[in-house]
């Protein structure tokens, strides 16, 4: 009878190992498969890229800026995938690359030529919002101007999304003010009092220095619905890999912009 109960003890333990073999098996191939669809649709977006950036030559200070810095993300954008291990890097490659084709759409916009098919939306692009009128402003002994399309006094575009955790709207700029933050992760002191001050009572924008504090302004949680409709906060680029993985604090870091912008 003991010996019964033993063979019934090991035939069941067995069954159960077996088990858990067979779904761990099927769980890694599932991995596997989505991995290399991920790859697949994150290298799609990479070649587009890479094919704009080797086609297209700047005219102007604008164009120029804008190829330049979709080169920049198409660098990143060709090293992440090489490195790409899971499906969430995948998709981070894609995102770079996709800020990428932004930057190609603003330097075509620049140059007067057909910008080309409308993207996919960057994570946390809808909630940015987008410069819609001229606007400039003095802050700290600069004279710092935003606008809706380039000129030679707004030759830096940026094509809007979350900056260590903070809203930045698409538009040109007489300056990148956005990118200390970018390469070290954090805003400084006075980045409140510039976005308010640069932003305050502009249509299309929404967020007020509080707001902006705080990481969020008007329409917060439309886009935040949204993200999760999408698979989960603001498609889960935010505070840490914001725009691509262009924020120095996620996943992947941030290029090294050099040149000191000041007063952040």
């Amino acid at each position: 009878m003991e010996g019964a109960l033993l063979v019934l003890i090991l035939l069941v333990v067995g069954a159960i190992g077996l088990a858990v073999y067979a779904a761990s098996k099927a769980s890694g191939k599932r991995t596997a498969a989505s991995l290399a669809d991920a790859k697949a649709d994150a290298r799609r977006v990479i070649e587009r890229l890479g094919g704009q950036v080797f086609a297209l030559s700047g005219t102007d200070d604008a164009s120029t800026q804008a190829l330049a810095d979709a080169s920049e993300r198409y660098t990143a954008a060709s090293s992440q995938i090489d490195q790409a291990t899971t499906p969430r890097q995948a998709e981070l490659a894609k995102e770079s690359a996709l800020e990428g084709l932004y930057y190609v759409r603003a330097a075509r916009t620049a140059m007067g030529m057909d910008p080309g098919p409308d993207l996919e939306s960057l994570s946390g692009q809808r909630t940015a919002g987008t410069v819609t009128e001229d606007r400039r402003v003095q802050f700290e002994g600069r004279e710092i101007e935003a606008s809706p399309a380039p000129s030679e006094r707004t030759p830096n575009y940026y094509p809007g999304g979350r900056v260590a955790g903070r809203p930045v709207p698409a538009g040109w700029y007489s300056e990148p003010w956005w990118k200390p933050a970018l390469v070290a992760g954090a805003w400084g002191v006075g980045s409140a009092l510039l976005f308010s001050t640069l932003f305050t009572g502009m249509a299309g924008v929404g967020y007020d220095s509080q707001a902006f504090e705080g990481g969020y302004g008007d329409g917060f949680q439309d886009g935040f619905d949204q993200g999760q409709a999408d698979g989960g906060g603001d498609g889960g680029f935010d505070g840490g890999g914001d725009a691509g993985g262009w924020d120095s604090g996620g996943d992947w870091g941030g290029g090294d912009f050099g040149g000191d912008f000041g007063g952040f």
